[in-house]
């Protein structure tokens, strides 16, 4: 009968501990799976934050004609001054100084932008209406609608990516040389 006891004991301390190894793994599964959206996040972060002007956004001076230019990051977009006056600046009205950099942004990436369709939707832009000019990181993205602002905020690097594929181009198709038509 104690042997019994005892064999009750050593099962429920054995699942006791195979319970918390299975907890730890998926903690760790967890903790696996929300670094790799992480570095997902940052290698799309990284792509669209190529900084896009040469030019301080505060005073339209040319970046480096004062000396190396100033390199701030907010809410993870690179932001690049003439000087550290300029910072200080741009920190006493950021969503000013941020929504003229975004027109900037916009006007320097729109002649060039290599899609007329929304990377979320599909739909043609302009077929809802005026399409969204948005610009996630420092990378102009174009949508049919405000309503799909949130979905590419939720996975930017799908949409970025095929901004990229978009605008990489494509090599001709060689064409096989031309052989007289011949009957069999």
């Amino acid at each position: 009968m104690k042997t019994v006891g005892r064999n009750v004991w050593i099962v429920l301390a054995l699942l006791t501990v195979a319970s918390l190894v299975m907890a730890q793994a998926e903690t760790t599964s967890k903790s696996t799976a929300a670094e790799a959206d992480t570095v997902k996040a940052a290698k799309a972060v990284k792509e669209a934050e190529a900084y896009p002007l040469d030019y301080c956004i505060v005073t339209g001076e040319k970046l480096g004609g004062m000396g190396d230019p100033v390199t701030k990051v907010y809410d993870g977009r690179e932001v690049r001054f003439c000087c550290g006056g300029c910072v200080k600046i741009f920190e006493k009205d950021k969503a000013k100084w941020t929504k003229k950099l975004d027109d900037a942004i916009i006007a320097a990436q729109k002649p060039t932008y290599p899609l007329n369709t929304c990377v979320v939707s599909g739909d043609t832009l302009g077929r809802m209406g005026e399409p969204v000019d948005y610009v996630w990181g420092n990378r102009l993205v174009r949508l049919c609608c405000s309503g799909c602002i949130a979905a590419l905020n939720k996975d930017p690097e799908k949409y970025l990516e095929m901004i990229n594929v978009a605008s990489t181009p494509v090599k001709a198709a060689e064409t096989p040389a031309e052989t007289p038509y011949q009957h069999p």
